[in-house]
C-alpha cells in the first residue's frame, strides 16, 4: 500500500505516521519525491489498518498497487523519474540514444566504434566485457581488460559507458574501471543474487526485460533492486520470446503506454536484440520513440562482418546516423527533447 499524503505535511507528523505502521510490525520506505510526503508500506496490512489510515487527515490518498512492487509503482512518485548516466540524463522528458559494438573486442576496435557513436550523435556508449553466450565454445568476451577498454574510449570522445554484468563477484572490478552504468541481461533479470549485490554499488542500473517475462515479473525484478538501495534504475524492453521466428524476438511496444501507467521509471527499448535483423532497426527505433521510449540500444560496428558477437544485427557507421536522426525528428514531432551530447573530459584525447 502507499500513503500520499497531503502537500506541505509536517515532517514530525510523517515521522509519526511511519513509527505507527512500523508498531504494527510492517515495514515503511520514505519516498525521496521534493513535492509530497509519499509513503510506502511494503508488507501486507490487515483491513482494519488499512481503512485506519486512509481515514487519517494527512493522508490524500491510499493506493494499492497493481503487484508485488511498491517502490517503483507510479503512486511512489509525482511523475516520472530520470536517471543521470554519467552527464547523461535517461528520462524526464528527454530521449538518448545508446550505441556501440556488441562486445569489445580490443582496443583499437572499441576506440573506432566510440569515435563512430561520438559522430553519429549518440550519447552513451555501450560494449560487453563479460558475454553470456549460449555455447560455451563462443567469445566470452574480455573481461576486466575489456572494462578499462571500454572506459578509456568512452572518455577519449566524451561518452559515459554501460556493460553487462553477470556475477556479485564482478561488482568491485566494475565500481574500480568506473563503468557509468551497470547493465543487467534478460538472462539475469531475475538472478535476485546479483540484483541485491548490484543495488549496493551505487550505479545507475539499466534493468533488461527476461526472455519470457511477464511485466510484472519484471517491475518485481526492479522492486529487488529498490528495495535494497538503488534509485538509479532503467527499464529496457528488447523484445521477448513467441511462436514467432522471423525475427529474433518479438518487440513488445505495448509496454511502453502501459508502464507509463505502472511505473515512474525511464524505459528504453533495444530493437536490435529484439528483431536480430538490421534493416528493421531504424523503422523500430522510430516506433519505439514514438510509442513513449525515453531512447533506444543499438548495436553499432565498423565491421559487422568481422564482428565476434551479434554482427548479423549491427549497424554500419552510416545506419546509426540515420537511427540517431530520424528518431530526434520523431522526438521533436511529439515535444520530446533530444538530450544534448556530453563534452569529452580529455579533449586532447579526441580523434581528429
Amino acid at each position: 500500500m502507499i500513503l500520499r499524503l497531503r502537500i506541505g505535511t509536517p515532517s514530525e507528523v510523517v515521522s509519526e505516521l511511519r513509527t505507527l505502521i512500523e508498531g504494527q510490525g510492517l515495514r515503511t520506505f520514505l519516498s525521496p519525491e521534493p513535492a509530497r510526503p509519499i509513503v510506502a508500506i511494503v508488507d501486507h496490512a490487515s483491513a482494519d489498518l488499512v481503512d485506519q489510515l486512509a481515514a487519517r487527515p494527512e493522508v490524500e490518498q491510499a493506493v494499492v498497487p497493481r503487484g508485488e512492487w511498491r517502490l517503483v509503482d507510479r503512486a511512489f512518485r509525482e511523475g516520472p523519474t530520470s536517471v543521470n548516466v554519467g552527464a547523461v540524463c535517461v528520462g524526464a522528458g528527454e530521449s538518448v540514444v545508446i550505441a556501440g559494438p556488441c562486445s569489445v573486442e580490443g582496443r583499437d576496435l572499441i576506440l573506432e566504434g566510440a569515435r563512430i557513436c561520438r559522430d553519429a550523435g549518440a550519447h552513451i556508449l555501450r560494449g560487453g566485457a563479460f558475454k553470456p553466450r549460449t555455447s560455451p565454445y563462443a567469445f566470452q568476451g574480455l573481461g576486466r581488460e575489456g572494462l578499462t577498454q571500454l572506459k578509456d574510449a568512452g572518455e577519449s570522445v566524451g561518452l559515459p559507458v554501460i556493460s553487462e554484468i553477470m556475477d556479485a563477484t564482478q561488482v568491485s572490478a566494475f565500481k574500480e574501471c568506473d563503468i557509468d552504468c551497470l547493465q543487467v541481461g534478460a538472462r539475469n533479470m531475475q538472478n535476485f543474487t546479483l540484483l541485491k549485490a548490484i543495488a549496493a554499488a551505487g550505479r545507475p542500473v539499466l534493468l533488461k526485460r527476461g526472455l519470457s517475462a511477464t511485466v510484472a515479473e519484471w517491475l518485481a525484478a526492479a522492486e529487488y533492486l529498490a528495495a535494497h538501495g538503488s534509485e538509479q534504475i532503467i527499464l529496457c524492453e528488447r523484445g521477448i520470446r513467441t511462436f514467432e521466428t522471423a525475427t529474433r524476438n518479438t518487440l513488445d511496444l505495448t509496454v511502453l503506454p502501459l508502464l507509463r501507467q505502472w511505473t515512474h521509471l525511464p524505459i528504453l527499448v533495444d530493437p536490435s536484440h529484439a528483431a536480430g535483423i538490421p534493416e528493421l532497426v531504424a523503422p523500430l527505433s522510430r516506433a519505439a520513440i514514438a510509442a513513449g521510449a525515453d531512447g533506444v540500444a543499438v548495436e553499432v560496428h565498423p565491421r559487422p562482418d568481422q564482428a565476434r558477437s551479434d554482427g548479423a544485427q549491427a549497424l554500419l557507421p552510416g545506419e546509426l546516423t540515420r537511427v540517431v536522426a530520424e528518431c530526434r525528428v520523431v522526438g521533436a514531432v511529439l515535444g520530446r527533447a533530444f538530450h544534448a551530447q556530453p563534452q569529452p573530459k580529455r579533449a586532447a584525447a579526441l580523434a581528429p
